[in-house]
């Protein structure tokens, strides 16, 4: 089993091997076209599935990234849909399942790394979705780094009551 999972990885821009040999990159869609400047862009994962249901056994990854679409006002077949994705109206639901899901595959000791845009939605009413709060984040313009990590349960609670 590999140690990583890139669970949105769309066409993968922050990787600087797109090809990690220790990533699992998975995707709801894979597709290939040319945009309107002619630049190709392709989103090939190297599995199709839903981010909010998640076909790994629990603690099953040492290191997440969850990079979601954080466009809700964007056409699909718009620039920026293509590139980013467009969350659904019941995003909020899909956002606390999706993490919640990354939690549950994430070994304990495990480092979930999300990423988020604030272009349309706040990084401030995306925390108030999750159940555990970040250790520590980045913030450059709009975007956002923020990371996680899966504690022992007890461990956990104790993390929450103290916060």
């Amino acid at each position: 089993m590999k140690p990583i999972l890139d669970a949105c990885c769309g066409s993968k821009m922050f990787w600087f091997d797109k090809e990690n040999p220790a990533a699992v990159f998975m995707d709801n869609r894979s597709f290939a076209q040319n945009l309107c400047d002619g630049r190709r862009f392709e989103v090939k994962p190297d599995l199709i599935a839903d981010f909010r249901e998640i076909q790994f056994p629990d603690e099953s990854f040492r290191l997440v990234v969850f990079d979601p679409p954080h466009l809700c006002r964007a056409g699909k077949t718009s620039w920026l849909g293509i590139k980013y994705g467009v969350l659904e109206s019941t995003w909020q639901d899909d956002l606390r399942r999706g993490f919640e899901e990354r939690m549950r595959v994430l070994k304990d000791y495990g480092v979930l790394i999300f990423k988020w845009s604030e272009d349309q939605i706040s990084t401030a009413d995306v925390l108030k979705l999750l159940p555990v709060r970040p250790l520590f984040g980045n913030r450059r313009g709009k975007t956002i780094w923020l990371v996680f990590m899966k504690f022992p349960e007890e461990q956990q609670l104790q993390s929450q009551k103290c916060g």
